[in-house]
């Protein structure tokens, strides 16, 4: 399942589908196709819904990766279950439905094998949980048949710490009894309705590594994770003594200094002086200048980071340019194609939309979003200017009155003008 936005991952997923988000230099779908592959499922159908083409473009037929990939495309989001009902003429035997977004390490022969066992409908594969809270917990007695569902409980609600991992076993009689063209999800309206009609669902509660990939804390925590051995997923490189992963090709200066876990892309150039904190996972083609630091960051391919940089638990994504002397603080995320002047600072958890720019010497407390780019000062030669409903909007206008009407005393009038133009009159309003 591939057709998610994955809002919640914005700025990365503004100009990519979630599934094609980098991880480690790859796609985070490739790692779930090597899973297939790896227990022998060979034969992927992968359903699409936001910019399908790119992930058909990047695959074709999956004969790179040893499968045979096809494609079934939603022409508008038809929920988790409505997806699959799109596959139907595709599948004719058992099979399973596993998300192209999240990433596991579980032992998916074991999982089948239950389910034939079991001679069930439905197998939910269920793993242990320290917060069950994002997710929909699920309740089986010791034979595993499924008693009760609850999606996104609250802490007084939550019963059991075994969760839905939305990886499912079913047969093909499920899709009877999902209607065509309509936006039906698995957890929260068909297995409830199929629990209710007596059918045979059954939960597999499944040892190993499992991450749902769906907000950037979790996109920085599975890295963290992989790097720290708590999975067996691959990542390619050597092995640089302790937990430092170094691809071919990349030159780095003996003076650098690496400060616990670390991953480095192939092609790279990092300069005298640079120090690599922990956590840090550089793409393909960066070069990083001299005096520069990073710490729980990801750099992601082509990107560059000039001199006395410091990257502090965030996210820089591909194609962007970090001029030197730039401060980037804990949650930040910079989408691609993005330019940082020199002598920046972001401030936390600042989100900056791909293809945009920030001048010289600024300094980002707020999100950049529609605007073209982050200005170091408001005012210009001719006063506030910029694109408008880009840089120009209702919001900054709202902004601009605000602080003007700070300056006032009580009881203060203020006369304002326009001209004839529709954008004079929606920023006077």
């Amino acid at each position: 399942m591939a057709g998610g936005e994955g809002t919640r991952l914005r700025p990365l997923t503004s100009n990519q589908p979630k599934p094609m988000v980098n991880l480690f230099n790859k796609p985070v779908m490739e790692y779930i196709i090597e899973l297939l592959k790896k227990h022998n499922i060979t034969d992927i159908v992968t359903t699409l819904q936001f910019l399908p083409q790119l992930i058909k473009n990047y695959y074709t037929d999956g004969s790179d990766l040893g499968v045979n990939l096809s494609y079934a495309i939603e022409e508008e989001p038809l929920g988790t279950a409505g997806s699959v009902k799109n596959t139907e003429d595709q599948i004719k035997d058992t099979f399973l439905v596993i998300s192209g977004d999240a990433i596991c390490d579980f032992d998916l022969k074991k999982a089948i094998q239950f389910h034939k066992r079991k001679k069930a409908l439905v197998t939910i594969v269920l793993t242990r949980v320290e917060n069950p809270l994002e997710y929909g917990v699920v309740i089986a007695d010791k034979k595993g048949k499924i008693s009760r569902f609850l999606e996104k409980p609250s802490w007084a609600q939550v019963f059991s710490d075994t969760v839905n991992t939305g990886i499912y076993i079913l047969e093909p009689e499920i899709f009877s009894h999902i209607p065509p063209n309509t936006n039906i999800d698995f957890s929260k309206d068909l297995f409830p309705k199929l629990l209710k009609e007596g059918k045979p669902l059954y939960g597999y509660v499944s040892e190993g590594y499992w991450c749902d990939i769906g907000n950037i804390e979790q996109y920085r925590q599975v890295h963290t994770d992989i790097l720290n051995d708590k999975t067996d997923v691959p990542i390619g490189g050597v092995k640089m003594g302790g937990k430092v992963w170094i691809s071919k090709d990349s030159a780095i200066h003996p003076s650098v200094k690496f400060k616990g876990s670390a991953f480095i892309g192939t092609h790279c150039k990092i300069e005298e002086g640079v120090e690599i904190g922990d956590g840090t996972v550089i793409g393909n083609n960066v070069l990083i200048n001299g005096g520069s630091k990073t710490n729980h960051a990801i750099i992601q391919d082509n990107a560059y980071i000039g001199g006395n940089v410091t990257l502090n638990g965030c996210v820089i994504g591909k194609n962007c340019d970090v001029k030197k002397g730039s401060h980037i603080q804990h949650g930040v995320v910079i989408g691609d194609d993005c330019l940082i002047g020199k002598n920046t600072m972001i401030k936390p958890n600042v989100k900056i939309y791909p293809f945009k720019s920030v001048d010289a010497g600024a300094t980002v407390s707020r999100s950049i979003i529609l605007e073209t780019r982050g200005m170091r000062s408001l005012f210009g030669v001719n006063g506030i200017s910029g694109i408008s409903n880009v840089d120009i909007t209702p919001e900054l206008a709202t902004r601009v009155a605000m602080a003007y009407g700070t300056s006032l005393p009580r009881e203060s009038f203020v006369v304002a003008s326009r001209d004839t133009n529709r954008v004079s009159r929606i920023i006077k309003r």
